[in-house]
């Protein structure tokens, strides 16, 4: 009976309580939610191959701090770009949507409307700050696309993709504001700095882990969606060499081509400063508080004069960046956040870049919209059931691709016969099976009419 009594004058007082200080309560059931919620770090490399980190099989470049996060998080096998090159990428991570769906799915001008519901709009609504660093190619100066009018507090980096080719431009965006870069000079030739001071990567991470600083005391997003290991396309064809690098590093001394230095030293700061992340967030006692994710926008690329083939940049897989056989679109996904991902595990759930958007809502406690194709892996993360996909679709250039579990179906051409492999069995796509599953390959030849239903 005394245990009873105790129990409802604790009730009651806590009624009167509410009652006087209404505005109190809420406020501590609002900071009680927001303890809940993880800060939540989004880090996209451009052009990062399948092949290209230790922990994924790489054996000449450098990546041990990726390769500590894998082995303090969780790694996925089956995770794919959400398109096979970076404006329609881009636009499905933020949209929830692949591109079967999307206005665009080749790398065509397309500015976010007014409007526009994202992932960061979603978690600023949800009281995150959020904040970018790097490439932004969904809205140039004075659109309706720029990052501060598409749910960003702040902004850094480039708004025009094409820009961002050059790792020595002469000027970046701070939102709206055009900061210039001492010592740089672009020359005749388009995109290409004949005077080189200041590194362009340098500053994202800069501005980056400002952000995270600034934020400390509150749930943030940050989209730190780097530029390396990119080439400059148009300083390939003009000096032989498109991979810009301050320095090649450990690589200095190699007999290798100086595009080859340039990319492994690339790769090799990324994952320097990747490091360097980590490092502040513990200084600020942030790091149980932070999931990280780590991912790359699309397949390898061969351009800027680095080969694919010289660091076996798409490991197992056959093809590369454009291409939509699995090297142009199965990425890296590494996720880390103590104490909630059970460490060095891997998983081979079947996931793609339109899956980040309900799975960044479900971390931050907020409805994602219906319209998305998109299903949250954040079981996954945490070791429960997971909902799987039926199937995934992109489409490039009258290319198109499905994956319904096991089943890879690639046509390259309109004209082109609908090919067929079994990724279980034949993870390179070298044995093509569709005359042995007529039936199989009609039914995804109806499921990929379906994946464009609303062209």
């Amino acid at each position: 009976m005394m245990t009873y009594s105790l129990k409802l004058c604790r009730i009651l007082f806590f009624l009167s309580f509410c009652l006087l200080f209404p505005f109190c309560v809420t406020d501590h059931l609002q900071a009680v939610q927001a303890e809940e919620r993880p800060n939540i770090i989004y880090v996209m490399a451009d052009d990062m191959g399948y092949g290209d980190l230790g922990c994924y099989g790489q054996k000449i470049i450098k990546t041990p701090n990726i390769d500590q996060l894998a082995k303090q998080g969780m790694r996925f096998t089956n995770h794919y770009a959400g398109h096979t090159v970076c404006r329609p990428s881009r636009l499905v991570l933020l949209s929830g949507q692949h591109s079967g769906h999307t206005p665009i799915s080749q790398n065509e001008q397309y500015y976010f409307p007014d409007g526009t519901t994202t992932v960061t709009t979603l978690l600023k609504q949800q009281g995150y700050a959020t904040g970018g660093v790097g490439k932004w190619a969904l809205g140039i100066p004075e659109s309706t696309g720029v990052p501060s009018k598409q749910g960003f507090d702040f902004w850094f980096g480039y708004l025009d993709q094409g820009n961002a080719h050059n790792f020595y431009p002469e000027y970046l965006w701070s939102n709206e504001q055009e900061v210039s870069l001492p010592g740089n000079k672009v020359g005749p030739h388009k995109r290409v700095s004949i005077s080189r001071e200041t590194y362009s990567h340098d500053l994202l991470t800069r501005e980056a882990f400002n952000f995270i600083r600034q934020n400390a005391n509150q749930p943030f997003f940050l989209q730190a969606h780097y530029t390396i290991p990119h080439a400059n396309n148009e300083g390939g064809r003009a000096t032989g060499d498109g991979m810009e690098v301050p320095e090649y590093g450990e690589y200095s001394d190699r007999e290798w081509p100086q595009p080859e230095k340039g990319f492994a030293a690339m790769v090799t700061r990324l994952d320097r400063d990747l490091g360097r992340m980590v490092q502040l967030l513990k200084e600020l006692n942030l790091e149980r508080k932070t999931i990280i994710f780590f991912t790359s926008d699309n397949g390898p690329h061969q351009e800027g004069m680095h080969q694919v083939e010289f660091f076996n940049s798409n490991g197992p897989l056959k093809g590369y960046k454009r291409d939509l056989y699995e090297g142009g679109i199965r990425v890296p996904l590494i996720v880390k956040w103590p104490g909630k991902i059970k460490p060095d595990t891997t998983s081979d759930h079947i996931s793609a870049f339109w899956d980040f958007l309900p799975t960044a809502c479900e971390l931050a406690g907020v409805e994602p919209p219906n319209n998305i194709d998109g299903i949250s892996y954040l079981p996954t993360l945490l070791g429960q059931p997971q909902q799987k996909h039926d199937t995934m679709f992109w489409k490039y250039r009258g290319k198109v691709a499905l994956r319904a579990g096991k089943w890879k179906a690639v046509q390259t051409g309109p004209n082109k016969p609908l090919e067929l492999y079994n990724l279980e069995t034949d993870i390179g796509e070298a044995h093509d099976l569709a005359a042995e599953h007529p039936e199989l390959v009609s039914r995804m030849k109806h499921q990929i009419a379906a994946s464009q239903s609303n062209d």
